[in-house]
């Protein structure tokens, strides 16, 4: 009976310390504990997504307005076909948007970043609205390709002048 305020005490502060630390793991998952952000969804067709998983952040301009909701292969043209929900806020996306893949320093995670097009009336863009593609987007990098690409280029390099020298 003596210990039992403090007891409680301390029971108090263990069960608000793991409510913290899981909404905090949910916070940096990325994961919202609130419906109440609406969503509309974009598609954008690449011929090469690397290593982006779904749940990737889509960034304009480095701020975080969405996410990679689904990744598919289009049946009839055999390339991925990215889904991405966009928070509501950003929707003054023109038409004339670019979508690209881009990775976080060297060799870290991947992520879809937005390059806001130009909008005017006179020439006929619009916004993007739920269900649109990019018709402007930018595959990924791929590091190993592009290592492959610089030996095969040096080495045909030393080949030309090997025969030069002939």
């Amino acid at each position: 009976m003596k210990y039992l305020k403090a007891e409680i005490l301390v029971g108090f502060f263990v069960f608000a310390s793991i409510i913290a630390a899981a909404v905090m793991s949910l916070k940096i998952a990325g994961l919202v504990l609130n419906g109440s952000s609406a969503f509309y969804t974009l598609h954008a067709k690449f011929d090469n997504i690397g290593s982006l998983k779904l749940r990737a952040p889509v960034k304009i301009g480095g701020v975080t307005v969405g996410r990679i909701s689904k990744i598919y292969l289009d049946d009839k043209n055999l390339i991925p076909v990215v889904d991405m929900e966009i928070d509501s806020s950003c929707s003054s996306l023109s038409n004339e948007s670019k979508a690209s893949i881009q990775t976080a320093g060297i060799i870290g995670e991947q992520y879809v970043s937005i390059t806001p097009g130009f909008y005017d009336e006179e020439s006929g863009s619009e916004y993007m609205k739920d269900g649109d593609y990019f018709t402007d987007t930018g595959s990924a990098l791929v590091l190993e390709d592009l290592i492959g690409k610089f030996l095969y280029s040096a080495g045909s390099d030393a080949q030309e002048e090997k025969k030069k020298s002939e």
